[in-house]
């Protein structure tokens, strides 16, 4: 069974983020860049199954920049046997992604592709549907775990009520969560031999796919500070509050 994995470089999740001065974006540079934490877990889901025996391969993919070639290598140090840098400048939407994604699952012919439920730098949580509908693959999202038994894939996912639990018939597309698992630490020797590994390099021009951005940022602004609160010594109290600052008829 071949596996395909895509990732994302997001900004550091412990780097607090911060907004251009002229509000255009989130301001990257200079800032620490690493692997999409949910995609992580979706290496960790790919690399499980493997050393189960029921997967061969296991290709990592991104989309973006050389600079995505950091994740790759991380990927690569995991465990995974290949990597595809889709290279592009473009600002990418979830859309586009999905798209691009759908090219390289025509090339490869995965039997499963698995992503992080969402990206923490734009949070759209998009991708893997669009993707599923684009392949008319059937789908699993916010992934907690797998299990593959005779072409089968068992999927419990989280929702608003707890969890189910479906059947999916391969090839799918699982989005993974962060309870799926606890991605492996990847040692510096790995990462040193990651470095001499291949990535495989593909024009996203070459794939013929209509990137052009549905979506116009117009601007992005910090939050509002919150109003500091109010303590309060009995329940009268609070419910006075409530009604003559609020506006609550109680």
């Amino acid at each position: 069974m071949k596996i395909v994995v895509a990732i994302k470089r997001v900004v550091d999740y412990n780097v607090k983020v911060r907004i251009n001065a002229d509000g255009s974006d989130v301001a990257i540079n200079g800032v620490k860049m690493g692997i999409n934490p949910f995609d992580e877990n979706a290496i960790e889901a790919a690399l499980q199954l493997k050393e189960q025996g029921k997967a061969t391969e296991i290709i990592a993919v991104s989309l973006g920049g050389s600079v995505n070639q950091d994740v790759l290598r991380h990927a690569l140090a995991m465990g995974a046997d290949r990597a595809i840098l889709v290279e592009t400048e473009t600002k990418l939407q979830p859309l586009a992604v999905a798209k691009l994604l759908q090219a390289i699952v025509a090339q490869e012919k995965p039997d499963l592709i698995l992503l992080g439920k969402q990206a923490i730098d734009d949070d759209a949580g998009q991708a893997g549907q669009m993707l599923a509908a684009l392949l008319d693959y059937p789908q699993a999202t916010f992934a907690s775990s797998l299990h593959l038994e005779n072409n089968e894939l068992l999927v419990t996912r989280e929702i608003d009520g707890g969890t189910e639990t479906i059947a999916l018939n391969l090839p799918a597309v699982v989005t993974a969560d962060l309870r799926l698992n606890n991605p492996r630490f990847v040692k510096l020797p790995n990462l040193m031999m990651a470095r001499k590994k291949p990535i495989t390099s593909i024009a996203a021009t070459d794939l013929g796919v209509d990137m052009a951005s549905r979506l116009k940022l117009l601007k992005m602004t910090e939050p509002a500070p919150r109003k500091p609160g109010m303590m309060v010594s009995s329940v009268e109290q609070l419910l006075r509050q409530l009604r003559d600052h609020e506006g609550i008829n109680l």
